[in-house]
């Protein structure tokens, strides 16, 4: 079946017999896509499809209220974007710990995922990607591994082409500094 077209499926959202139907679809079309980067966000199976299922109820209930200013897909991928950094940052309230301490917990379930199944070199990759800040690993993520476009992180953001570009170039040269110190011991 070929997938229906952003406006296709809002029209069918708005008509009241096929409101279930359409959101069904939308479900099917993006949660593919929005939980690898939630999984690679939050690294843990069962925390990520708890946020991604927050993503789609807050979808549910704003949907009639999406403007259309943006892409449907821009739009679910801010939500979960944002529904992703507010999980750390619970997390980390909650756990009283220091920020080391997350990143190991989150590397830790990284490792037993099956998502980032891979080489050696894919492995370090992934842990020197957990050791950068949550909204500069988004940005990384978004980029790197999802391919976006500057354009599109930044409608997702809210961040301007400029910042990111910079926050990009930062996070790869942490990311090289990392994987030359985990070379060198």
């Amino acid at each position: 079946m070929t997938p229906l077209s952003d406006r296709e499926l809002l029209d069918l959202f708005r008509q009241e017999g096929s409101r279930h139907y359409a959101f069904n679809l939308l479900v099917r079309q993006y949660q593919g896509r929005l939980y690898a980067f939630v999984r690679r966000m939050i690294t843990d199976p069962d925390e990520s499809k708890d946020v991604l299922q927050n993503v789609f109820l807050k979808a549910w209930n704003g949907l009639d209220r999406f403007r259309e200013d943006a892409q449907l897909y821009s739009w679910l991928y801010r939500i979960a974007h944002n529904e992703c950094i507010s999980h750390l940052k619970r997390l980390r309230r909650g756990l009283f710990v220091s920020e080391d301490h997350v990143i190991e917990r989150l590397t830790t379930t990284l490792d037993k995922s099956e998502h980032f199944t891979g080489d050696a070199i894919q492995a370090a990759l992934q842990r020197a990607v957990m050791t950068l800040p949550d909204k500069q690993r988004a940005v990384f993520t978004m980029k790197y591994f999802q391919e976006l476009k500057y354009e599109e992180i930044s409608a997702i953001t809210g961040t301007s082409v400029g910042a990111l570009k910079s926050s990009y170039h930062i996070a790869v040269r942490k990311i090289e500094d990392h994987l030359t110190r985990d070379r060198t011991k």
